[in-house]
């Protein structure tokens, strides 16, 4: 368990996150705990917790999120980029902004916070720590966009490994679709979830499990390894894996 820490957490009011924060407040550790919906957070009775309201997507909101972190913890021994959302749409339209928005959360802050917390460390250990997805090393029909910022986070983390200071320690989690308000976000019209489907708590065991032994990357589904060495070795497996969550996504276009 991990203990006694001072930890910043992005994207913990809800799902993994909240998850996460709960396993961290029973090991005492102090969090700062940062979301733009903060009405989950207000429920938890604990002075270990130090609630920040904000929208992680801006240069200025991150910068801001690390001086509150100093001025109140004194010091940062993990930072946890959670935040990110997805969108479950079709891709048939032109719409910059939207596109930009979502890079914005789950790409430019993580990147931008990693790039923040080296500096801040300053040679001494530390813990950085991305949600990725599993949906960064396979996409899925129904989310183009979201697949993209993912791939582009496996991308960033695979290439940090190669030239990244012995002084940090980076864990990245892959879940699969994860039983939270992920998929509200993603579309107000119900769809059908992918599968396989986990719970947030065992998700969440599994990284806390994971920063505490150092790994460098977490998946909680045995069965996503299993399929990916499948479709390694037999790429029809995927052929057939992305024919059925195509069907799902048809039906949520109305085509049969």
């Amino acid at each position: 368990m991990i203990q006694n820490k001072n930890i910043v957490l992005t994207g913990g009011d809800s799902g993994i996150g909240m998850e996460v924060l709960k396993l961290l407040l029973a090991g005492k550790n102090r969090v700062l705990c940062v979301d733009k919906n903060i009405g989950n957070l207000e429920k938890i009775n604990d002075d270990n917790l130090i609630i920040m309201q904000r929208d992680v997507s801006s240069k200025e909101a991150v910068d801001e999120i690390f001086e509150t972190a100093i001025e109140k913890l004194g010091s940062i021994d993990i930072f946890y980029a959670n935040a990110g959302y997805p969108y479950y749409e079709e891709m048939n339209y032109a719409d910059w902004d939207r596109v930009a928005r979502m890079f914005e959360t789950n790409v430019y802050s993580p990147i931008y916070s990693y790039q923040k917390y080296v500096q801040y460390l300053n040679g001494k250990p530390g813990i950085f720590a991305i949600t990725v997805s599993a949906i960064g090393q396979m996409a899925m029909p129904g989310f183009t966009i979201y697949s993209a910022s993912k791939f582009a986070m496996h991308g960033f983390q695979q290439g940090l490994r190669l030239e990244m200071p012995k002084n940090v320690q980076l864990t990245c989690l892959y879940p699969v679709a994860t039983d939270t308000n992920f998929f509200k976000a993603a579309n107000e019209k119900e769809f059908k979830k992918p599968f396989p489907v986990q719970q947030p708590d065992v998700v969440a065991r599994k990284m806390v499990k994971g920063i505490e032994k150092g790994k460098k990357s977490v998946s909680p589904c045995a069965l996503f390894g299993i399929s990916q060495l499948l479709i390694k070795f037999c790429p029809l497996v995927r052929t057939a894996y992305w024919a059925l969550e195509k069907r799902k996504f048809n039906e949520f276009r109305g085509i049969q």
